[in-house]
């Protein structure tokens, strides 16, 4: 009788995943037919890969007369090289279309992989303009979007709060835009991993833990937790967060 619910257990498990699988493929198909759509070269490209993969792995068997044996190996290099064009393809379309959108910064950060304690919005004014807090090996990262004449106030005022409970540790403030001294929607991943590592994780989980008494100042509960769709009605966005 003690096995009958681990093995129901399993079996719901098992449906899970199974269904999630499927969730994942339903996913990828429909990127895949959109970016299809919108991206006339993806086909010719992909295709490209494998072709090409498949022809240097048959060029490299023939040094040692294994064609028919590197061939394959040399198809599934290009799948993957496919597949990883694909992947850098629709992200470019995502960034492209999210870029200049509020609450973009903050959807961009939320997707970071790896070691980061992403808070958003900690700081935010009624036009949608917002600073998010991200804590990582390189110390306090404070992310501004927004109008820059409007954010860097924001940035420098954050900066301050933040200064006072994390004592030395080092803050770095980005505004996110294509003007001077800014870093572009699409090269903000890029831009957190490539600055130097100052501290380290049980670091970080005191910062999160100090940091997390600072709460958010006020303007920011209505930020949106993504991009905004194009067209969307700025006017009665700000009515919402001024209602607040």
């Amino acid at each position: 009788m003690a096995g009958k619910p681990d093995k129901a257990a399993r079996s719901a498990a098992k449906r899970e995943r199974r269904a999630a699988s499927k969730q994942r493929r339903s996913q990828i198909f429909e990127a895949f037919k959109m970016q299809r759509r919108e991206d006339k070269l993806l086909i010719p490209l992909m295709v490209g890969a494998v072709v090409l993969g498949g022809a240097l792995g048959f060029v490299i068997g023939l040094f040692w007369h294994l064609q028919w044996f590197t061939l394959p190996l040399g198809i599934a290099v290009g799948a993957l090289g496919a597949v990883s064009i694909f992947g850098r393809r629709v992200q470019r379309t995502v960034y492209g279309k999210a870029e200049g959108q509020p609450g973009a910064a903050g959807w961009a950060l939320d997707n970071l992989r790896g070691q980061w304690r992403v808070t958003s919005s900690v700081s935010g004014n009624t036009h949608l303009d917002a600073v998010h807090r991200v804590i990582g090996l390189p110390g306090v990262i404070l992310v501004g979007e927004g109008s820059p004449h409007r954010v860097r106030p924001l940035l420098a005022q954050e900066k301050k709060r933040t200064a006072r409970v994390v004592g030395n540790t080092p803050i770095y403030d980005i505004v996110v835009g294509n003007g001077d001294n800014e870093v572009p929607l699409s090269k903000l991943h890029t831009h957190l991993r490539k600055l130097p590592r100052n501290i380290d994780r049980k670091q970080m989980d005191s910062l999160e833990t100090r940091l997390a008494a600072l709460g958010t100042r006020t303007g920011t509960a209505a930020m949106p937790k993504g991009p905004l769709p194009q067209g969307a009605k700025m006017r009665s966005v700000q009515r919402t967060v001024r209602r607040r």
